[in-house]
């Protein structure tokens, strides 16, 4: 404890009272450079490479032109940390990639990859905040310093999960705004003689300029059911991936009509024509909104020049005349 007293006392003595600090965030950094290269050089899985191997004689096989059903794998590297960055509860895994897959992340390592940027980004925004306090050393004290490594930590840990976010509200905007359009064609689709499998299809293609996330879940749908699986399963998993209100009203009345043997156009003229009336009573309710939000401009940027206009030359003439009093 002698030892620990008369080091302390060198440090504060040399450093200043932030010498202890330093010299513990000096050590936190040399154990991450020292524990980095062992971590790095671990070997690989034989299973992992055999696995590797498999894919790269399929992507030869390949054609070139061929439509790609499956996902790239990006970052491999993380794959060995994988049980450091996934949550290893299997509830709390499942909300954070159903997340990332309505924000239009659904690559195997989105989870892992999401992680790794919180925990980057935190460590990387508390160096700044440590090379702001050795900057503002003389004039900071121990809160201001505390708070100044905390609180820029706590933003780059945040940062990714604000990101996602509002790709995934981004996202669902634009499902929902395209939603009636692809059900008018659907229903035309099916109205000539196609059926929902070939209608979901050819919905998918057409609407791709203007709504390529839709057209994104149309294809997954229309390539779920190919491969051969349930239908009402591959609906359900639409409306949970979309994570759009009316998405999943519209799976419903599909499963409702396959389920009870009804006609399925004449479900979709019903549900279509309810989904044109909805978008219009959003624009409306938009529009109804737009004066509420523009009064609080209207009285910042409109008020206090007609106040000055109107009544300015009144106040001047009075201190003009209150100065002659004097």
């Amino acid at each position: 404890m002698e030892y620990v007293n008369l080091f302390q006392s060198y440090l504060t003595e040399h450093f200043g009272p932030m010498g202890p600090l330093f010299a513990v965030g000096l050590i936190g950094i040399l154990l991450v450079l020292i524990s980095l290269p062992i971590m790095l050089s671990r070997k690989e899985d034989p299973i992992d490479r055999l696995g590797k191997d498999r894919i790269k004689e399929v992507k030869a096989k390949d054609k070139p032109n061929s439509p790609k059903l499956r996902y790239e794998q990006k970052g491999p590297k993380l794959d060995r940390f994988a049980s450091f960055l996934e949550p290893q509860d299997q509830k709390a895994y499942s909300a954070t990639q159903l997340k990332l897959v309505q924000a239009g992340y659904r690559q195997k390592s989105s989870v892992r990859t999401f992680h790794f940027m919180q925990m980057a980004l935190a460590i990387g925004f508390m160096f700044v905040g440590i090379l702001y306090v050795i900057i503002t050393i003389n004039s900071a004290s121990l809160q201001s310093t505390l708070l100044s490594i905390l609180i820029p930590g706590g933003v780059g840990y945040y940062l990714p999960t604000y990101w996602v976010e509002r790709r995934r509200q981004t996202r669902q905007q634009n499902l929902t705004e395209g939603f009636p359009d692809s059900l008018d064609l659907m229903l035309v689709c099916v109205e000539a003689g196609q059926s929902l499998d070939q209608s979901i299809q050819r919905v998918a293609s057409e609407i791709r300029p203007g709504f390529p996330d839709l057209a994104d879940e149309y294809e997954i749908v229309s390539n779920e059911m190919k491969a051969g699986k349930d239908r009402v399963n591959v609906l359900k998993d639409m409306g949970e991936r979309a994570g759009s209100q009316d998405i999943s009203a519209f799976v419903t009345v599909l499963v409702q009509s396959a389920t009870f043997g009804t006609s399925i156009s004449e479900a979709l003229r019903v549900y279509s024509s309810e989904m044109r009336d909805k978008r219009v009573m959003r624009a409306e309710e938009k529009a109804n909104v737009l004066p509420t939000k523009l009064t609080l401009g209207t009285m910042m940027f409109t008020l206090p020049p007609l106040l000055i206009i109107l009544i300015g030359p009144s106040i001047y003439d009075i201190y003009v005349m209150l100065m002659a009093g004097r």
